[in-house]
């Protein structure tokens, strides 16, 4: 028995040197060409002592990155002979999708500069010459970060500030929530270009946690809420949320609501332009009532046609008054004639801003849209998405192959009205063709569906036409298609006092129907999430013998949820998935993340408490 006993012991030695074993590679940095290869398990070991150090996110497939290798060794070579040396390292965005996540990468290459563990955003041109010279000024030990383009708004400035642009985008944030610390490096950026502008246009924000008396005066209920202000005067901003997004939309929003047509020849050039929606007006004159109400309804687009033009192709709208055919070569049927597309659809005899607004949204989508970064938050949000994915260019050169293929896609809309149809870039969605398991599919044309509850599922590589797409779409519509969940691997050993959930997981462990489950979504780089991880610990040790209770956790970052009822804003984000309820899981809200009232939260909540111990 003393021999088996030592032999146990030594096994366990082995196991213990060979995890560190393990520790030690995850944590060793190589180097290629010059150039340091970090990844999520060595990140922060690596830069903790160091002052400066430059990163660029990558992708193994961007062209654009390819393209810079040979340039960013040689910025290697060079920053190595710095005194002191300033260290060059890249990270593969695609695989270290923590880190990726962490430092809010959604291009490639990203280039960020990193002094004291704070990352500065890398803006200029991608030479040599230009990154050493910035990377040198940042480590300087006096070097400070610029001061903020965005203005800090109270209840002592705000009127003075507001009442007084003729345009200010103003964003009611919270300190503490998730969505408006991924949108303020973004927010900043953008302010800094608008501020370049001739007039400038203002960016500002509020914290509407201090400022509740403002908050209140503009029914704010949730965080991040952006409005526009025209001298005084709010609406709505319902445009993108990325730092050229916000560019774009803001000086669009800074121009007159609608632009004057005085020729046929004009509504060609719209054309040209490549919007999908164009909204044109007819009236008798700048003094009918309708005019007014038209130039109202410009300034209050409706979500998904923040992007309009109001004077693709592939869908207009006329709006016309009586007496509008009286102005000859503008009239309705000259219009309909010149455009030789009889059935637009027309609103006549309106003068209610709402009416416009109801007639515009009722005809906005095309039958298949072109679905673009900038308006895919706005106008493709109803379900389910059908998207075909490929070289998508509607300019001159490009538009008869992207014509080619959209035609395939027209036949099955034609089939499926109750769906939603569009077309969409593949490098402009790389990460969500990624995400699909597309990428690397090898076919010019791929496609997938977006469903209710954040559901994706993707179509079998395969040559496209019609057909296949329809059998697709019937597939899907049958329920005969399993979803794409974006998982990290399966843990082989799973029986620590905290259950790991991934992905391909989740339905089994925190969905089972028989057992009470506290979930915790984190992020491995959220501090928050480090603060909790002993108590969290902690109270899976005490539960750990109740077989009807599972304390479980996920990191949210690299895995997908499949269930749209377990919505995570922030990190960490904890909820309890009763027995037999999981559909109605209940938010953990309290600010005192210890064991004690964390207990009490599970005991509160828990259906399937019990005092019998599972068999070891």
């Amino acid at each position: 028995d003393s021999s088996n006993k030592e032999d146990a012991i030594e096994d366990d030695d082995d196991d213990d040197d060979d995890e560190e074993d393990e520790e030690e590679d995850d944590l060793e940095v190589k180097e290629e060409n010059g150039v340091l290869i970090l990844n999520d398990a060595n990140f922060d070991n690596f830069v903790a002592d160091k002052d400066t150090v430059l990163l660029e996110f990558y992708a193994p497939w961007c062209g654009h990155c390819k393209q810079f290798a040979p340039e960013y060794e040689k910025i290697a070579s060079t920053l190595k002979e710095s005194d002191p040396p300033i260290p060059v390292a890249k990270i593969d965005a695609t695989s270290e999708s923590a880190l990726a996540s962490r430092f809010g990468v959604s291009g490639y290459p990203t280039i960020k500069v990193l002094k004291k563990g704070q990352a500065v955003d890398y803006e200029g041109s991608r030479t040599q010459e230009e990154i050493v010279a910035k990377v040198k000024e940042i480590s300087q030990p006096d070097w400070t970060p610029p001061p903020e383009v965005t203005l800090v708004l109270t209840k002592d400035n705000f009127d003075e500030v507001v009442n007084d642009a003729d345009i200010i985008l103003v964003e009611f944030y919270a300190p503490w929530c998730g969505h408006c610390k991924k949108l303020a490096p973004e927010y900043e950026k953008a302010a800094k270009e608008l501020s370049r502008r001739s007039p400038p246009i203002p960016l500002a924000k509020v914290d509407a946690t201090a400022e509740t008396d403002l908050a209140k005066k503009f029914d704010v209920s949730s965080y991040p809420t952006l409005k526009i202000f025209r001298k005084g005067k709010p609406f709505d901003y319902n445009g993108p949320r990325e730092k050229y997004g916000i560019v774009d939309y803001m000086i669009e929003q800074s121009g007159p609501p609608s632009k004057e047509i005085v020729a046929l020849k004009q509504v060609q050039e719209f054309l040209k332009d490549g919007d999908d929606v164009i909204i044109i007006g007819v009236f008798a004159a700048e003094s009918d009532p309708a005019y007014q109400q038209y130039q109202e309804a410009g300034k209050r687009r409706p979500p998904g046609l923040d992007d309009a033009n109001m004077p693709g192709p592939s869908s207009l709208l006329l709006c016309e008054t009586p007496g509008a055919s009286k102005v000859g070569e503008m009239s309705p049927a000259s219009l309909r004639l010149f455009l030789t597309c009889p059935s637009l659809p027309f609103l006549q005899s309106s003068t209610e801003g709402s009416a416009i607004k109801d007639h515009v949204l009722k005809h906005t989508l095309p039958l298949v849209g072109h679905r673009k970064t900038s308006n895919d938050a706005k106008r493709y949000t109803r379900r389910p998405l059908v998207v075909v994915y490929y070289s998508v260019d509607f300019s001159f050169d490009y538009r008869a192959a992207t014509q080619f293929w959209r035609n395939k896609v027209l036949e099955v809309a034609k089939d499926f009205p109750e769906y939603t149809f569009a077309v969409a870039d593949e490098d402009d969605f790389a990460t969500e063709v990624k995400d699909l398991g597309l990428s690397e599919s090898g076919e010019d044309v791929n496609a997938a569906i977006l469903d209710e509850g954040g559901r994706k599922f993707a179509m079998e590589p395969d040559d496209f036409d019609s057909d296949t797409l329809r059998e697709f779409v019937r597939a899907f519509k049958k329920g005969k298609l399993k979803p794409v969940v974006k998982s990290q691997p399966v843990p082989k050993n799973n029986k620590g006092p905290v259950k790991v959930v991934v992905g391909k997981t989740f339905d089994s462990i925190v969905m089972d129907p028989k057992k009470d489950v506290l979930i915790e979504f984190y992020a491995p780089w959220c501090g928050h999430c480090k603060q909790l991880e002993p108590e969290y610990t902690a109270l899976g040790k005490k539960y750990k013998g109740h077989k009807g209770l599972v304390i479980a956790k996920m990191d949210a970052t690299a895995n997908d949820i499949p269930s749209d009822r377990y919505k995570v804003e922030g990190f960490p984000t904890i909820y309890f998935a009763p027995s037999g309820d999981k559909k109605n899981p209940i938010k953990f809200e309290d600010g005192n993340r210890d064991l004690e009232h964390l207990s009490k939260f599970v005991e509160e909540h828990a259906t399937k408490l019990s005092r019998t111990r599972e068999e070891l």
